[in-house]
């Protein structure tokens, strides 16, 4: 790798010495931290608390998935946790030794592919959401949600994987590398903003639709059974509003990555550890907390929406059915 842009009168390195790489030799001891790919020594603070906030958000979607039985949003969430956790060990490595390689591939491949688990974890939310509710309101068979949409979030975690290998195998030195990587970044965002639009018109559809207006009014008749839960229709605006939440967090890193890897590893915010914590580790954090609300099973799952309709439906069913008899 080419070695970063150094003030007038910084210090040389010394003969012999490879700052990136499979075969990188400095350390603190020989080599000024300035050289190093990020050029400053990652915060075991931020980043421990990183690994800390993101196991607690394991173990909690591990009680939910559990409680509602929601295997597949549990495993991708699972997965996509344990990669942050991964990926931050990989950057308190790099606290102690700036210039481990095996440090930076570790946290540079599993802190950029977590997202890609949040997304498919959404996907198939929404697929289920739009089955749940009203399958006649949406503009396609809801299943295409996630037969197209996984699809084209690995195509561009394969993208995004090539590029890095390519750059790896050169020592950063291929600009093909960077561009391939670059591609599949944008196509990630693309993605994630087409699945926005599709999210958004459903949302726009279903709320102005008769079976909204039903469920408000059946709703309703629920208040007052004095057993201090919450109805039906305020967990279905708490589910879509922190899900809508969780996907322009996750929609604001990714551009903030694509952003990062435009300027190339020269470029000066990919040296910048505030935007890093703000904009990667903040961001992405805050949307695995809200899908802890934005959560599959307080909408349709036998303890939440789905049970709660069901029995809903029967009560105003047997209430009319009851009504006639009593005016004969």
């Amino acid at each position: 790798m080419s070695l970063p842009n150094l003030p007038p009168g910084a210090p040389r390195l010394p003969p012999n010495i490879v700052v990136f790489g499979p075969g990188a030799n400095c350390t603190l001891d020989i080599c000024p931290v300035q050289f190093s790919v990020y050029g400053y020594r990652p915060s075991l603070a931020s980043n421990i608390s990183f690994i800390a906030l993101f196991a607690v958000a394991a173990v909690i979607h591990v009680c939910l998935g559990f409680r509602w039985k929601q295997w597949w949003f549990m495993g991708c969430m699972l997965l996509g946790a344990a990669n942050a956790i991964i990926g931050y060990v990989g950057r308190v490595m790099m606290y102690y030794n700036p210039f481990n390689f095996a440090a930076f591939m570790l946290q540079i491949i599993c802190v950029t592919t977590g997202p890609v688990y949040y997304c498919a974890a959404i996907y198939i939310t929404l697929a289920l959401t739009i089955n749940h509710l009203s399958p006649a309101l949406s503009r396609f068979k809801p299943k295409l949600f996630y037969y197209i949409f996984i699809p084209c979030d690995l195509f561009s975690l394969v993208l995004q994987a090539a590029g890095g290998a390519l750059s790896t195998s050169t020592s950063g030195k291929s600009q093909t590398g960077v561009d391939l990587a670059l591609v599949g970044l944008s196509f990630q965002v693309f993605t994630i903003v087409l699945f926005c639009a599709f999210f958004g018109d459903y949302l726009y559809r279903y709320f102005r639709s008769g079976v909204w207006k039903s469920n408000i009014a059946e709703s309703r008749m629920l208040k007052g059974d004095g057993k201090g839960r919450l109805s039906p229709i305020t967990r279905l605006k708490l589910f879509f509003g922190f899900m809508v939440v969780a996907i322009l967090l996750t929609l604001a890193r990714c551009s903030y990555r694509l952003a990062e890897l435009h300027e190339g590893y020269r470029g000066e915010m990919i040296r910048d550890e505030g935007l890093f914590i703000g904009l990667e580790g903040v961001m992405v954090l805050a949307a695995v907390y809200c899908l802890m609300i934005g959560h599959p099973g307080l909408v349709f799952k036998s303890d939440a929406l789905g049970k709660s309709r069901a029995s809903e439906s029967e009560e105003v069913h047997s209430q009319h059915e009851l009504q006639p008899q009593s005016t004969k």
